[in-house]
């Protein structure tokens, strides 16, 4: 930006005008919920509108929420309704957990279903990322009364096992590094770490938007232990029988260059879900939050609007 001189006399006149304020970062409302077996940490952006509230459910397992949190889509998703972020069990801030607590997926939507419960929602709008989605099915298959919309974002299959995962066949070079950390660190937390961080330079379509990201994120909130039992637990479970029951609006989407979970799991999905739309990315991989932020608002908001 060009610099503009003013004389002393108009200079504090003119900044009133001519100077945007700084805009300040949005706090939101944080707290904690109490369960038998964990206290879960939370996050609400937004206020109550007639717009029914949004449960924003991460990925991982074993991460928390804040790697969705990178730019402002959720504040600004946030401007017409509320959307509430939580940490799943044992990840993030909600590391409070009973000594013996399950990581199974029934007690996963157990949690979900405590975080609505203490909002008061009688219906919600589900936005499940990742493996968020997977557990985003769990909870509609358990609870379908609640839910008023869902959204499955770059989402995990309805059963684990049927994953189209195309990292190794892509990106061998950085699965052999991956293989040289745990030769030479072993199952150590240091390990776990610098392979997930490969495994972030490996689910983005921008190059620069992943030295970006990378750079601007420390801590990715990640409990390998829980990831590991969580993963095993839903290894098992498979709502595949349950996705033709669904009745209510869902939204399926996916970055066209989505090595992690490649779009033919999203295509699957939106074949298997009675009227469901599908929306791809053309210019994103895993995150089409972060790599079409301004498209990603538009279609979710303009989905959540919609009276379907």
């Amino acid at each position: 930006m060009s610099k503009i001189f003013f004389a002393p006399v108009r200079l504090a006149l003119l900044c009133m005008f001519a100077i945007p304020a700084i805009a300040q970062p949005i706090v939101p409302q944080t707290g904690t919920i109490h369960t038998r077996d964990v206290d879960l940490a939370y996050e609400v952006y937004g206020s109550p509108t007639a717009e029914t509230p949004v449960m924003a459910i991460n990925g991982g397992p074993g991460l928390s929420h804040v790697y969705m949190i990178q730019n402002d889509v959720w504040t600004r998703l946030a401007k017409g309704r509320q959307v509430v972020f939580y940490d799943q069990r044992g990840t993030g801030k909600s590391k409070a957990v009973r000594s013996g607590a399950p990581q199974s997926v029934d007690a996963q939507v157990a949690d979900l279903e405590a975080v609505r419960a203490h909002f008061g929602f009688e219906k919600v709008d589900l936005v499940g990322d990742s493996f968020g989605g997977f557990l985003s099915m769990a909870y509609a298959a358990a609870h379908p009364e609640h839910v008023h919309k869902l959204i499955l974002s770059d989402s995990a299959p309805p059963a684990l096992k049927d994953i189209v995962h195309l990292l190794p066949q892509v990106f061998p070079d950085i699965e052999e590094q991956d293989a040289e950390l745990a030769k030479k660190l072993g199952n150590t937390d240091e390990a776990a770490q610098e392979m997930l961080r490969n495994h972030f330079r490996m689910i983005f379509y921008s190059e620069d938007l992943l030295h970006t990201y990378l750079a601007n994120i420390k801590d990715l909130g990640y409990t390998p232990a829980v990831g590991a039992a969580v993963g095993e637990a839903a290894s098992t479970a498979d709502f595949t029988a349950e996705l033709p029951k669904f009745k209510f609006p869902t939204l399926v989407i996916t970055g066209r260059y989505d090595m992690n979970v490649a779009p033919l799991t999203a295509w699957r999905m939106y074949k298997a879900i009675p009227n469901a739309k599908l929306v791809i990315f053309a210019k994103s991989g895993h995150l089409p939050s972060y790599e079409e932020p301004d498209k990603y608002v538009q279609v979710v908001d303009t989905f959540l609007r919609s009276h379907e």
